[in-house]
């Protein structure tokens, strides 16, 4: 049973994106707060973001989707402390009896024995190397990383196997690891995704409240650019009439700080992301709720959203044809419409461990 949105306190939530923590879509009851009669003053507490941890059996999530460029990802937290309101991952949450709203972003997993997992996996005889993709669920590189290094073990991991990745993030810890992705990188095994969806402070601050500034996630792709590490500039997620105006700034603004290449999505709004969404229009952007939607429904047959292959991610009609026209021309003119080299496969190697005997060859 879908419940009704009931709004947790502003004050509650300073710097959270989504307003309510409605129970997911597999949940018999819902939580609601009420008043418990009594007249008394109390002060009101303040979201905190709470990390539990999971012990994973494996680590590797291996997909068949036809539209995506990748078969395996690896994804080291479930839930997202930036708090991105559009994200579409947050439907997840609710595999988990937490809800997609606010838990998404404030009551976090954490996988600590994700590297040796990793490993493990990587072991397998059976194993057979193609690029690995991290981040294109839950970003790898949110706040709570920096403390618990699960992406830094990973990424050792796979230096150390000499395995390809390519990663997507808005986080500019990403730069802590540079040093091993420019050593990755000078070998064809790493490339670098960064998400840029506004170049408005302001906006990006109501939309993604714990990102990194735009104006700082560029100064990141200068920083990676200069290691020698390529990356691509990732207009994502437009959004219909409020972000969309923006697609040829933001690639200029990417190709100048060095990125190689581009690339752009749609605003995708799967399950409870719609609602959430929705919400958070009525709050911020009252005025330009309706035309957004209604660019959104044109380009999902009048839906919010359609999940049909190879349209999911930038939906159809002419609003889209005309989103696309526009990226295509922009990233031509900037020399951003180079397709990158593939990874390199051919390099992997499984390293002794301690103890092994050692080749004479």
């Amino acid at each position: 049973m879908t419940q009704p949105l009931r709004p947790v306190a502003k004050e509650m939530r300073p710097g959270r994106g989504a307003a309510s923590r409605d129970a997911g879509r597999f949940e018999r009851f819902a939580r609601e707060d009420l008043h418990d009669g009594w007249d008394i003053p109390e002060e009101v507490g303040v979201l905190r973001t709470i990390v539990a941890e999971e012990v994973p059996r494996s680590v590797i999530t291996y997909q068949t989707s036809p539209d995506l460029p990748f078969d395996r990802s690896l994804n080291p937290y479930r839930g997202c402390e930036h708090g991105c309101i559009y994200c579409f991952a947050r439907p997840g949450h609710a595999f988990l009896g937490l809800s997609p709203g606010l838990d998404f972003e404030t009551r976090l997993i954490a996988r600590p024995t994700a590297p040796e997992v990793l490993a493990k996996e990587l072991r397998a005889k059976r194993y057979a190397v193609q690029p690995l993709a991290i981040g294109t669920n839950t970003d790898p590189y949110q706040p709570v990383e920096r403390e618990r290094r699960i992406m830094r073990g990973c990424l050792e991991v796979l230096r150390d196997f000499r395995h390809p990745v390519a990663i997507v993030t808005k986080g500019t810890l990403v730069e802590r690891d540079i040093d091993i992705l420019s050593d990755m990188a000078a070998q064809g095994l790493a490339k670098v995704g960064i998400s840029v969806t506004t170049l408005d402070a302001g906006l990006s601050r109501k939309m993604e409240p714990r990102c990194p500034s735009p104006a700082r996630r560029l100064e990141t792709i200068r920083r990676l650019t200069e290691a020698g590490i390529p990356v691509r500039i990732m207009a994502s997620p437009l959004v219909p009439a409020l972000t969309d105006p923006e697609l040829e700034k933001i690639l200029e603004a990417g190709r100048d700080a060095g990125a190689v290449s581009a690339s752009w999505i749609m605003l995708r709004l799967p399950r409870e992301v719609a609602g959430l969404w929705q919400d958070w229009l009525a709050e911020h952007y009252p005025d330009r709720a309706k035309r957004i939607m209604g660019h959104l429904r044109d380009m999902h047959g009048g839906e919010v959203y359609s999940a049909k292959w190879f349209t999911r991610m930038r939906g159809e009609g002419p609003y889209a044809d005309l989103v696309g026209q526009r990226f295509r021309r922009a990233a031509r003119a900037l020399g951003l419409d180079a397709r990158q080299p593939p990874l390199r496969c051919d390099l992997f190697r499984v390293p002794p461990r301690v103890g092994d005997q050692l080749s004479l060859f």
